[in-house]
């Protein structure tokens, strides 16, 4: 079992889980973060600091395409080991439907 970012995500990026993650396994996109399956250790404390409930257990059905996500983007963006800001609108993008279709980015993001 790990713990993968979802949907909820994408345009909200809180970054608080970053800062409680002891094995630095969060990577940054520039609208959404990605846990590295193959680094997380499944300690669970990621998951209830997420103010949007936007981290799952990889063992939750229907996330198998999150897995396969944050797998993929966890190899190509830098990854993120201090929490920065999240975007000035995050909070009206809480909720808002359809995010990965209309608004994930496969952009890297900065990285720290």
């Amino acid at each position: 079992m790990t713990y993968v970012v979802t949907e909820d995500c994408i345009a909200c990026k809180h970054m608080d889980c970053v800062e409680v993650c002891p094995v630095d396994c969060f990577y940054e996109g520039e609208n959404m973060l990605v846990i590295n399956s193959d680094e997380c250790i499944d300690c669970g404390v990621c998951e209830p600091e997420c103010p949007i409930d936007a981290i799952k257990s990889d063992s939750e059905s229907g996330l198998e395409s999150w897995v396969e996500l944050n797998r993929k983007y966890a190899r190509l963006w830098p990854n993120i080991v201090e929490k920065g800001l999240p975007p000035a609108n995050a909070k009206a993008m809480e909720g808002v439907p359809n995010k990965f279709r209309d608004l994930f980015s496969e952009r890297p993001g900065e990285g720290s």
